[in-house]
Formats: structure tokens, sequence, C-alpha cells
């Protein structure tokens, strides 16, 4: 891509976008009113980001260079876009309504989605009547979700966006989800803390049943289970979200109450499948987690069908190549002005990073551009007394400001001038204008600020910001926003001509993992010198 005109022009506009200010630039307010975007109450402003009509022009230029359209339209069709493993790349799939009809391989994969989503449907609503009880006849009440990785980010960020919506946390009234991910015993020991085996059913998220982590941690949460209730009482109180039945059915487990999902989902994009959608539909029912489908499944419509000019995860995806590649911010921070998105970002970090984090083009050739972003980001306020100031007077870190108009759980206290959620709502419109204003000397010697001081409180302003502003924060919500992000990185992905399907580099630690558990099996069992590691590894080791 780097080898087109189209490519070129944008690296020769950068120069003319170096000569403005986004103070200037915002003055324009036919510029302003054209850099906006709506979609079903989801409204984008994208006025502060370092850019001009004309660069948006460039950038959709670009996206034809790049087949961007043809790209999108083969996701949706089915072909095997994750060309390293020879799979199709289908999370739409996941929520698409029960008559769609989309292929992999020949075949029409809706409705083997409804038929798990109908069983995730029936067996949440037998576990949450109390038909389904436990070993001593009791029923249960806690959950452990046990996976990581994909199997917990996705679903964690959901779950903790949902706690606090008023109709969710009805819905959820005397029940505890729980997510065990880090095979760190502390983790376990955390996550079962104060649950009674008796009342708690465990789900297993392990594809293939043979993740190193989470297979551990299965273990040591069966022996738990074991040890109070006895050995038949694993049939009752855990179940699987896997493909391998026949290792769940040697694990204990029914298979009949496996649920599962297939190789065109990976796992960062996995929340729609029984990896999210059966421990949230415990929790929350699953009228709610439908709500969640059709949100994300409303976003996936307007991806594949809108046009460039009006197609939220396609700008914002052009405008994240335009600040990586071009103006070269290699970071964005994810800001939202929300408690109920605290897990949002974690979540988009595996999602983008473990996406886009590669070296090579999809044909293996190096790239000649940075591709991908460090991402991090903290909920409004608490990031304004963290990382702000870095932000403000430090790097050049593109921010994504998410607000919501309707609050979950409004307060308004008498003799306050505004509402709790309008104070935090100040901050969310105050600090974009922050960064693309700033504040010069001159301002500062008109406050009769001290000379001395004057480089201290200038901030230079011109750094890029876009805002979302949310009608409300429901299950519907949560799933558009979801959506919007996944298919933004993929709009990246598709730009940058990489696979952002596959991870292979999460395999080499892992292997050489293997090699260290060996040596602390042979030196804790038989007493065998460390052996085999260099100098460096060798001697932490053997103090270990």
């Amino acid at each position: 891509i780097s080898d087109t005109d189209q490519w070129k022009a944008l690296q020769a506009h950068v120069g003319a976008i170096h000569k403005t200010h986004l103070r200037d630039l915002m003055a324009d307010a036919d510029r302003c009113k054209a850099m906006t975007a709506e979609f079903e109450g989801i409204y984008l402003d994208y006025a502060r980001q370092q850019a001009t009509t004309e660069t948006i022009d460039k950038l959709f230029k670009l996206a034809e260079a790049a087949k961007l359209k043809e790209k999108i339209e083969k996701m949706f069709n089915g072909d095997k876009i994750n060309s390293t493993e020879n799979r199709s790349v289908l999370h739409v799939a996941l929520r698409a309504p029960r008559d769609a009809v989309i292929h992999s391989d020949g075949v029409n994969v809706v409705p083997e989605v409804w038929a798990v989503i109908d069983k995730i449907k029936q067996f949440s609503e037998t576990f949450r009547s109390g038909s389904w009880v436990g070993a001593t006849g009791k029923q249960l009440t806690n959950v452990v979700s046990v996976g990581i990785g994909g199997s917990f980010l996705g679903p964690l960020f959901v779950h903790t966006a949902l706690q606090t919506d008023p109709e969710a946390a009805e819905s959820a009234k005397g029940r505890q989800l729980r997510f065990l991910a880090n095979v760190d015993p502390v983790d376990v020991a955390r996550s079962i803390k104060g649950l009674d085996p008796e009342t708690t059913l465990v789900v297993i998220v392990s594809k293939t049943f043979t993740t190193a982590e989470t297979m551990l941690n299965a273990r040591t949460i069966k022996e738990w289970i074991v040890s109070s209730l006895g050995p038949q009482a694993v049939s009752k109180h855990m179940i699987a979200v896997s493909t391998n039945l026949k290792l769940v059915k040697e694990f204990g487990i029914d298979p009949n109450n496996a649920f599962g999902f297939w190789d065109w989902v990976g796992g960062r994009y996995s929340v729609c499948s029984a990896v999210g959608v059966l421990p949230l539909s415990l929790q929350y029912g699953f009228p709610i987690v439908q709500k969640f489908l059709e949100g994300a499944s409303s976003i996936d419509n307007h991806f594949r069908t809108s046009s460039f000019e009006k197609n939220l995860p396609v700008l914002l995806g052009l405008l994240s190549v335009w600040n990586v590649s071009f103006l070269g911010y290699p970071a964005r921070a994810i800001l939202p002005y929300s408690q109920a998105l605290e897990k949002l970002a974690p979540h988009i970090q595996q999602l983008s990073m473990e996406s886009n984090g590669k070296g090579v083009s999809i044909d293996g050739v190096r790239l000649p551009y940075e591709a991908g972003e460090i991402d991090f980001g903290e909920p409004g306020t608490n990031g304004q007394h963290s990382f702000y100031q870095l932000i403000h007077q430090g790097r050049v870190i593109p921010c994504d400001f998410i607000g919501v108009i309707k609050s979950q759980q409004p307060v308004y206290l008498k003799g306050e001038t505004v509402s709790n959620h309008d104070e935090l709502m100040s901050n969310f419109f105050a600090q974009p204008d922050a960064l693309a204003y700033g504040k010069t000397p001159e301002q500062l010697r008109s406050e009769n600020v001290s000379e001395n001081l004057i480089p201290h409180k200038t901030f230079q302003g011109n750094r890029p910001s876009l805002s979302f502003l949310l009608s409300s924060l429901s299950a519907y919500e949560i799933g558009q926003l979801l959506a919007i992000y996944e298919h933004r990185i993929a709009v990246q992905g598709f730009i940058w001509g990489i696979n952002s399907f596959d991870q292979w580099g999460v395999e080499l630690g892992k292997s050489l993992a293997s090699q260290v558990r060996k040596q602390l099996h042979a030196s804790r069992m038989e007493g065998k010198p460390v052996e085999g590691f260099n100098p460096s590894s060798a001697s932490l080791l053997a103090r270990y």
C-alpha cells in the first residue's frame, strides 16, 4: 500500500497539516460540521483530529486503493481472509439474525450459531429458575468463568458495563459472576473467596481444552469442588465452552453441558459466542444478552452497508491509520467518561494489539511502515489525575473520549450546582478543548502569571482527539460499542495489508515456558541442576 500514489499523496499532505493548528481549524464552522457522523444515537465528532476535509478525502482514496470495500465484503462472505490459518473470520455471524445467510466452506453457519444460542437460552433458563441444582440439592447462584485472553477480557468488559445498568442489575439480583484467568494461585484464591462450592457453577472456557493456564486452573477449581462435595459433584457443578468433547468428558463434565464454537471465531472476537453469552446469560438472563447481541449486529449492518463518509468504524479506522502511519503517533488513549466502561480499555488492548501488532504483510513481506497501536486507558475523571499530564504537556497521544448522555445511576444532591453526572460530563467536554487549544504565553501574561512559571504553565495544544456521545449505556449500546471497535481495528488491518486475525507472536513464549516447566520439575523432584539456559536465565532460575 505504501507504494501507491494515494499513500504518497497523504505523505506529501503531512507538511500542510503541520502548518495548521487546531485552534485555527476549530474556528471553521463548516469543517466542524462536516467532521461528524451519527448512527442510531451514537454521535461521533472528529473535528479535533489534526486533519482537514481534504485529509479525509485523501484517506477515502487510500481506502479505495487498499480495496477496503472488497475486503469488508470478503469478511462477511466467509472468504478465508485469515490466510495463515486458512480460516474464515465470521464473528459477525455470532450475532446475525436467525434468517441471515453467511457461508463458511459453502455451509450456512447461521443455523449452527442459533442452535448454540437456543441451547444457552434453554440452559440459562433452567439454571436461573432453580430447576438445575447442585450435588446437595441447593440452587446455584454463583458462577465462576475460567478462561484467559479472549475467553475473559471481552466477557469481563461486558459484565462490568452491565453490572450497574438498572435492568441488568435487577435481573442479576442475588447472583454473582466472577472470572478466573491468571494461572497465579492468587487469582484462584480471589475468585473463590467467600464462595461455597455447594452453590457455585464453574464454566471452563477453552476451545481445545488444552490451554495450559486454563486447564491448570480448571483442575484446581475441580479439586476445590471435589474435596468439598465428592467426585460425583463435578457434572452438577462444572460445564464447558469447548469443541473438544472427548477431553470434556474425560475431565468429568457431561458433554451435553458443553457449548461449542468454531474455528472461524478468533479468541479476542469471541465475546458474542458461548464464551461470553453463556456466563453473561447465567448472570443476567438471556433477554438482556440478546439486546447486547442485537446492538453488535446493528453495527455489523451499518459497517457493511453505509457509505464510508457516514461509516463509524471506517472513519475511525482511517483516522487511526493517519495518526499512526503518517503523523507518527504510535499510541492511543481510550478514555470513557463512565465507570461502567472501566474494562473497555483492557479489552481493546488485546483486540487491537493482538490483531494489528504485526511486522509483516499478509503475504509475509516486512512492512516498510509502522502498523499497530499502543492502546491504554482509564475512565475519566480518574485518568485526569493519573496520566493526562503527559497527554497535555508531554508526548502527543490521540485520545478517544467516550461520553454517555444518560447515567446508569443518576444522583442529584439538593443544593449542588449540577448533578454528579453533569460534573463528570463537564470534564468530558472540557478536556478535548484543552488538548486542542492549549494555553499560550500571551494568555498567561494577561492573567499576571509570573514570568518564571510561564514555560511550565504553557500548553502547546494541537493535540488530536475524537469524541463519542452515546445516548445511554444499556446492553444494546454496549454491543454497539464493542462492534465499533472490532470493525475499526479490522479496517486498520485491511489498509495496512496485514492479517489482523492470527497471533503467531504469542507462540514463542509459550514454547519456551514448556522448557522451563520441565527444568522446574527436574530440579524440584529429582534435585537436578539448571542446564541448557543462557547464563542470565540460569542464574535467575537457580535463585528461584
